[in-house]
């Protein structure tokens, strides 16, 4: 038994002395009405009504236990308006988590502004190319670069990407261009992105029927924005998402190679765990991250 449901349909039968009154009032039958106020009394040890085939009148007992009941029902009601109060609902951790992209700082920027009017909202900010155990770790969100996640999440999509290979003109000054595809996977100093859940390299996923083993192998990480820069310096050729070799392919840092290739699209996106209840302030930090992420990438394309 609900004794707060108990104690309501208590008060409703209380009120209206008529049980099949009370029942419609509660949108219940007359016998679930009767069958919780008699498992209350059996609670109580004490009967609550004298009902008769003509009228329902309270005990004495019942009498004395009805003000303490409405009580009890108005504090509950106070109890849960106060934790649903607009500051409340925005007072707590939000935690997130996001691969190294090279927009972050001015991401972050952009969501603490939004969280600037609400001084109790904790946000719990994990850079990590790992994708984390959402009940684990506690996530309430994520941002990621790839196929989309587990089932059981909602998912917004911010972008779409795709990789490019790109190296610098010194480094192709120096071993010319490549012919074609062997030529490259043969013949060039290659950088490589780690699975940062396996620890082994990625390779050169080029798209969904294409997949290249360097021969040279030069330079690893598991950030691409670490491979980025092996490739400005000069040291590797690399296989990387067009969003971060954009500008420097504008100012002639980087070459494009084999631009009319079919290489893979990978989308990034914003996910949050299904949950039977979801606090306010994750629904509102999802939004405002979504909008950011949007301004920051989406236009971009």
């Amino acid at each position: 038994m609900n004794r707060l449901e108990a104690l309501r349909y208590f008060c409703a039968a209380a009120q209206t002395l008529q049980f099949r009154k009370a029942a419609s009032r509660l949108s219940v039958s007359p016998q679930v009405v009767t069958r919780v106020i008699a498992e209350l009394e059996a609670a109580l040890g004490e009967p609550l009504f004298v009902r008769s085939t003509r009228q329902v009148r309270l005990t004495d007992f019942g009498t004395r236990f009805l003000p303490r009941a409405r009580q009890f029902l108005l504090d509950g009601e106070k109890l849960f308006a106060t934790a649903r109060q607009k500051d409340d609902e925005m007072a707590g951790v939000v935690r997130i988590t996001v691969p190294r992209l090279p927009g972050n700082e001015a991401l972050l920027a952009d969501l603490l502004a939004r969280c600037a009017d609400y001084p109790d909202l904790v946000i719990d900010w994990r850079v990590d190319e790992a994708r984390l155990n959402a009940v684990k770790n506690c996530i309430d969100m994520g941002v990621r670069l790839g196929l989309e996640p587990q089932p059981l999440m909602i998912v917004r999509r911010i972008a779409q990407t795709r990789d490019l290979f790109v190296a610098a003109p010194q480094l192709l000054a120096r071993v010319g261009l490549p012919r074609d595809l062997e030529d490259l996977r043969r013949r060039f100093p290659a950088s490589s992105l780690i699975n940062a859940e396996t620890g082994r390299s990625w390779g050169w996923p080029v798209n969904d029927g294409l997949h290249l083993t360097p021969a040279l192998p030069r330079f690893a990480s598991n950030d691409p924005c670490s491979e980025l820069a092996a490739a400005l310096a000069g040291r590797v050729c690399a296989l990387l998402p067009d969003y971060l070799c954009r500008a420097p392919l504008q100012e002639g840092r980087l070459v494009e190679l084999f631009p009319s290739l079919r290489r893979a699209s990978w989308s990034l996106f914003l996910y949050r765990p299904q949950r039977s209840v979801t606090p306010a302030r994750v629904l509102a930090v999802f939004d405002w991250l979504t909008q950011a992420l949007r301004r920051q990438y989406a236009g971009r394309q």
